[in-house]
């Protein structure tokens, strides 16, 4: 894996609470390459969530540069950083983040609308087993068919990186595997980064690499030569 598509260095985040200062990140400098599958791992507080919000541009570094293909998103002009979240990066939350209002395809739908290269919502719904809830809305769906409207939305716009935060963690052993294999399916058929955060430190085993934070620093990174397929991994 030769071909970085992001790379930080010396990242750094803190928040202001009055007069103290929380520390989030404490110079985090990593790599993450084309294609490949991370999981990132760490307790709660260890800094996940912030690393996750830093790399899809939803939130600025205090201190360090971070770069995408070359470029510069460390003090960049908003509109590059939306440019970038809008067009590079697609997000999955634990608790699924669904429009109410709209159906499953025009949940999937609207994301298209705002990519510049996106892939059919129709398609994309077919490949994770829903064409044939298409028109139903979120209140029609179980938790695990909704994660997997979340999982089309976010890979209907093509991005370049999936970022994915505790997609698991509302679902039972049966369909957190299921979703599993719809990320590790996007990872390898259309050759894209996806990245996972949890705190299940059995999904690490189906990684390319493991990132392991505590109290805010990059503890370690693990290469894993053989990951196991969703299918093996259990909790």
């Amino acid at each position: 894996m030769s071909n970085v598509i992001l790379k930080g260095k010396k990242v750094s985040k803190w928040y202001k609470m009055g007069e103290v200062r929380v520390d989030a990140l404490k110079k985090v400098t990593f790599e993450i390459y084309q294609g490949e599958f991370i999981v990132v791992l760490g307790p709660s507080g260890s800094g996940k969530s912030t690393l996750l919000n830093i790399i899809g541009g939803m939130d600025q570094v205090s201190e360090g540069e971070l770069f995408y293909q070359g470029s510069p998103l460390h003090g960049a002009e908003e509109s590059v950083v939306t440019r970038y979240r809008r067009n590079a990066v697609g997000f999955i939350f634990q608790f699924y983040n669904l429009m109410p209002n709209l159906t499953a395809f025009e949940n999937v739908q609207l994301a298209t609308e705002i990519a510049t290269d996106p892939l059919p919502a129709a398609d994309i719904l077919a490949e994770v087993g829903l064409a044939d809830r298409a028109g139903h809305f979120p209140a029609q769906l179980s938790g695990g068919e909704q994660q997997r409207v979340a999982v089309a939305r976010a890979v209907a716009k093509n991005p370049e990186l999936l970022l994915c935060d505790e997609p698991t963690g509302a679902l039972d052993l049966k369909t957190g595997i299921q979703i599993l294999k719809l990320l590790r399916d996007f990872n390898i058929k259309y050759k894209k980064t996806v990245m996972v955060i949890t705190h299940n430190a059995s999904i690490a085993d189906m990684a390319d690499r493991v990132f392991s934070l505590k109290d805010g620093e990059l503890a370690s990174v693990r290469v894993i030569d053989n990951p196991k397929s969703p299918e093996e991994v259990s909790w």
